[in-house]
């Protein structure tokens, strides 16, 4: 049939001192897992986002302009 596959669970959680941690940030709204962009994070299934905070503006010396 199919070869083996990668269990996509294992990516979600990480396993320390015999407590299970979720690696993603989880939305405060719907409780579920949130999409980690450059600049912020967002819920896919209710909407909410949050904003990263320490974010270094890049300037773009040919057009003359700050990202």
């Amino acid at each position: 049939m199919s070869g083996k596959k990668d269990l996509k669970i294992l990516k979600l959680y990480k396993v320390e001192d015999n407590k299970v941690v979720r690696l993603k940030k989880v939305c405060p709204k719907c409780g579920r897992f949130m999409a980690e962009h450059e600049d912020r994070y967002h819920c896919g299934y209710c909407g909410y986002t949050e904003f990263k905070q320490n974010i270094e503006k890049k300037y773009i010396k040919e057009i003359g302009i700050q990202i």
